[in-house]
């Protein structure tokens, strides 16, 4: 038997698209396009870090950063933003969406500057300063993730709710452009002001003195989109959900939502009372009802999300790899090491730009249509397809006449990622749980994520390096080449499909009907599946 909807809550579910939606999506998306920036921009300067830091004399390549420094300085984000999004998914459900959603911001404008002003007598004292403050800008990343998703999800109407969120998430392709676009800029200019000669003809005269603030300017350039949203995150009133069914605040729910939807909402105490009684609305995550209930949910949602991102990470981090491997971007001795910089941030920001952000914007389009199962699985089976396809007759794919043809294919699976799981992932887990542990579960399934993530920064690393010891980059172990790094991430988005079938449908559904908070007390345990059947 169904509980009749908190009429504040059902306001929300019916309310027609309005400016406070779309004032919503920025202020929640901006926050996203700072962390794709954060995250990804790093990839644009590790090549650079080498150069200036790890050069040696006479030898016949430019320097590289050691395997231990690189892994670190590129996987030590991920890590903060793992236990970022375990410890503010956590805090978001205990303190509420708003209290906790300025200070995740606040942390990422001030470890984004302290990450360009890392300093150090010695290479590795700014390597170790650097990987401290992205440990702290990843912390912050995280705790962005669950509430920004939470509140959106809270916010919107259960007929474009799929829409909103993913609008919020589609923000990271823009933010990932954005990276490559101030590294063409920065590079360019620099490149203008200090001329230099290849490494091949002076390797000493190729990385100017000047170079050491391109990374810099690069990485604090982060700080200012957050900075700049701060304030309205500050002036956004608590979701209503959280005010009524978990703070059980039912006259501020309805006065804060009234000023929202700007109509008169009559407050349901009694109503919420009946609710905050009610023994089914008050199980916790590790409680037998929590796991009869939700347990596949949650295995659904961080099996696929933690997929998903061994194979999206190692694809966005290593793409600089992938592209010199395939010779779109050039041998690093017949560049100098402004240049590089240029050549990198060119081939991210034209993937972006082809790819990414349309794979996303398709997302947005079609995920209240298509629903979130058909996209997610479609978008595993296509990324399965393509990565098979460039790692099979990957010899072929290294010809110069055959270049193009890669890098179109290469374009698709991000293409696939961005209109399939890497949308829905971040949707699907906010809408699914119960209000008083929403911003929880999704902060799990988002860890998930990130040791995923983890996985393909450090993985990616060591195996995508040649079989010939000749050919491996200094300092590293041989691998199993790209080729067969490309074959195992076919393999791992395989079983994204796979795990996929644990995933509910939440199209169409109200929040309180897809979690169960809507059902009386005569309603048996288990019987869930009549409102989130898992497709």
């Amino acid at each position: 038997m169904v509980r009749q909807q908190l009429e504040v809550l059902n306001a929300l579910d019916v309310a027609k698209t309005q400016l406070y939606h779309f004032t919503a999506i920025v202020i929640a998306g901006m926050g996203f396009f700072t962390d794709a920036y954060d995250l990804f921009s790093i990839s644009l300067v590790t090549k650079l870090l080498g150069r200036i830091y790890y050069h040696k004399v006479g030898a016949p390549k430019p320097g590289v950063l050691p395997p231990g420094v690189s892994s670190s300085v590129t996987g030590v984000a991920l890590v903060g933003t793992l236990v970022g999004q375990l410890f503010f998914g956590w805090l978001g459900d205990k303190m509420g969406r708003k209290k906790v959603y300025g200070l995740t911001l606040l942390v990422m404008v001030i470890c984004s500057v302290a990450s360009g002003l890392s300093f150090g007598s010695s290479p590795k004292g700014v390597m170790t300063t650097l990987c401290f403050f992205r440990f702290w800008l990843g912390f912050g990343i995280g705790g962005d993730y669950p509430l920004s998703a939470t509140i959106m999800s809270e916010y919107a109407n259960k007929k474009t709710r799929g829409a909103f969120i993913a609008a919020v998430f589609a923000m990271q392709g823009f933010g990932i452009m954005a990276g490559g676009i101030v590294g063409i800029i920065v590079s360019a200019a620099f490149d203008h002001a200090y001329p230099a000669p290849s490494y091949e003809v002076n390797a000493l005269a190729s990385t100017v003195p000047e170079a050491d603030y391109i990374w810099r300017i690069v990485l604090m350039f982060g700080a200012l989109p957050a900075a700049l949203t701060y304030y309205w995150r500050m002036k956004m009133p608590e979701t209503a959900r959280y005010t009524a069914l978990v703070a059980k605040n039912a006259k501020q729910a309805a006065n804060d939502m009234a000023k929202v939807l700007q109509v008169e909402i009559e407050p349901e105490e009694a109503k919420v009372e009946q609710i905050a009684q009610d023994s089914r609305n008050s199980f916790g995550l590790f409680s037998k009802q929590f796991a009869k209930r939700h347990g596949l949910h949650l295995l659904g949602t961080t099996s696929t999300w933690f997929l998903l991102d061994i194979a999206f990470y190692s694809q966005n981090l290593f793409q600089k790899d992938v592209f010199t491997a395939v010779g779109w971007i050039p041998p690093a001795k017949t560049m100098n090491a402004v240049h590089e910089v240029y050549r990198i941030g060119r081939a991210q920001t034209i993937i972006a730009l082809c790819s990414t952000v349309p794979g996303y914007w398709f997302t947005v389009a079609f995920i209240d249509i298509m629903g979130r199962f058909a996209i997610q699985l479609m978008g595993f089976f296509f990324m399965t397809v393509f990565m098979f396809a460039l790692a099979i007759p990957y010899n072929h794919w290294t010809e110069e006449s055959n270049r193009i043809g890669f890098i179109v294919i290469y374009s698709l699976t991000f293409f696939f990622a961005n209109f399939g799981p890497n949308a829905t992932t971040f949707v699907v887990p906010a809408e699914i749980f119960p209000a008083r542990l929403r911003s929880t579960c999704h902060g799990i399934s988002a860890a998930a994520g990130k040791a995923g993530a983890i996985v393909g920064a450090y993985g990616f690393l060591y195996s995508s390096q040649s079989t010939d010891p000749k050919k491996t980059d200094a300092g590293y172990p041989t691998g199993i080449g790209v080729k067969n790094s490309l074959i195992v991430l076919g393999v791992v988005n395989f079983l994204g499909m796979v795990f996929t079938f644990l995933v509910p449908e939440p199209k169409g559904k109200s929040l309180e009907e897809l979690s169960g908070e809507n059902e009386e007390d005569d309603v048996p345990a288990a019987a869930p599946s009549s409102r989130t059947v898992p497709v």
